[in-house]
């Protein structure tokens, strides 16, 4: 079962929006609903976040993705649909529950900090915990240690002007982590703050993530930082979900022009890994090394090779070694066993194919041969969602 699951939500504001729901399942545009004075927000959404996951909803102002996070927990209530979390309908829950569940297991990370100026650091993090009835000696030891998880140790008693804003973002998180919730919503938490300080908060969240193991829904307008925390990627436009999937899937296959657009500028060697662009350890059996050796076997591959990589290295690190050496660089799984090769020439035709490399694979994720991509050893194939 999914930590969290979204059921084909709405949310419209204005006049009869029961009615306004009723017409966009039967056709009607966005556009014509507004020049009636309702406005679409959200237009069926839905989507499943396993536990543990982070699920990034990426889109431009006003796609719909802020006030999708706000009725995942409540906030907003959704005008059709469903939210399920933990197997509970949140929409179905009386007022009191609701509060319960948002206070003990959903915690929101704002995008302003949202912290109190008249309280010490120590005392923000620790308000959420206040806010369940955790007894003062409790929240105080709590605080403290989600304070050191994200660096602040020693910062207990200063004040909120007193920190950068890198700083008060971490009070923020803080204040979430306290808490223990089971479920992190994030609504553009990094995009106040210089890039710097963006990306060491980005790197600090990965930190925290491997250790904690929370589930994240984070909410941004930026497809680096999308692709550079997400799990799984949900692209937004006009209040709908266009396109599901990971970094790889979307820069790889977009499922329209609309999210080719949005990855045309993207580093593609930092996003694509090994096991996206590997090919079958069959192709180079038979081929010569530099010193006239022949590859017979998968362990012959496996010792020419100037590299051995895992399928989620990013391709960034194989520029080195297939530069060096005209025999492939070998992918292994965890056990060390041979699962696939990326060659130079591979390596480069990936690199020169802005719209998905060498296989012409067209935007519905199919190649000419198929719903496979030809190449593409079994289990890895890429597609779209």
């Amino acid at each position: 079962m999914s930590k969290l699951r979204a059921e084909r939500l709405y949310k419209v504001f204005g006049r009869r929006p029961d009615e306004a729901v009723a017409r966009l399942e039967g056709g009607t545009d966005r556009e014509e609903l507004r020049a009636q004075g309702t406005t679409a927000a959200v237009i069926d959404a839905s989507f499943d976040v396993e536990a543990g996951q982070i699920f990034v909803v990426m889109g431009l102002s006003g796609s719909g993705k802020s006030t999708l996070l706000r009725m995942l927990n409540g906030l907003l209530e959704p005008t059709a649909g469903s939210v399920h979390f933990d197997g509970r309908d949140l929409t179905g829950l009386d007022p009191r529950d609701l509060r319960r569940v948002r206070s003990h297991e959903i915690s929101m990370v704002f995008q302003h900090f949202a912290l109190f100026p008249h309280r010490s650091v120590l005392e923000n993090a620790a308000y959420g915990l206040e806010v369940q009835g955790i007894p003062r000696a409790e929240r105080i030891k709590r605080a403290t240690e989600a304070l050191e998880l994200v660096g602040l140790g020693g910062w207990e008693r200063s004040w909120p002007d007193e920190l950068s804003g890198g700083m008060q973002q971490r009070v923020g998180l803080a204040r979430a982590l306290a808490t223990d919730a089971d479920l992190l919503l994030m609504d553009e938490s990094f995009s106040a703050l210089d890039p710097l300080i963006r990306r060491d908060m980005q790197d600090q969240l990965l930190q925290l993530q491997k250790r904690l193991k929370k589930t994240i829904v984070f909410i941004t307008h930026d497809l680096n930082e999308a692709m550079r925390l997400g799990d799984r990627i949900a692209v937004m436009r006009d209040g709908r979900i266009v396109q599901i999937g990971s970094a790889e899937d979307i820069l790889v296959t977009p499922a329209n022009d609309y999210v080719a657009s949005f990855t045309q500028d993207v580093d593609r060697s930092r996003v694509l890994t090994a096991g996206a662009i590997m090919t079958e350890p069959a192709e180079v059996l038979g081929t010569t090394t530099d010193d006239g050796t022949e590859l017979r076997t998968e362990r012959d591959v496996l010792t020419a090779a100037p590299a051995t990589v895992t399928a989620d290295t990013p391709i960034i690190e194989l520029f080195t070694p297939c530069s060096r050496s005209g025999v492939a660089v070998a992918v292994t799984d965890d056990d060390g066993s041979l699962i696939g090769v990326v060659s130079r020439a591979r390596l480069l035709a990936v690199l020169g194919e802005p719209d998905g490399g060498p296989e012409d694979t067209r935007p519905d994720g199919t190649g000419p041969e198929g719903p496979e991509r030809p190449g593409t050893p079994e289990g890895k194939v890429i597609s779209g969602a």
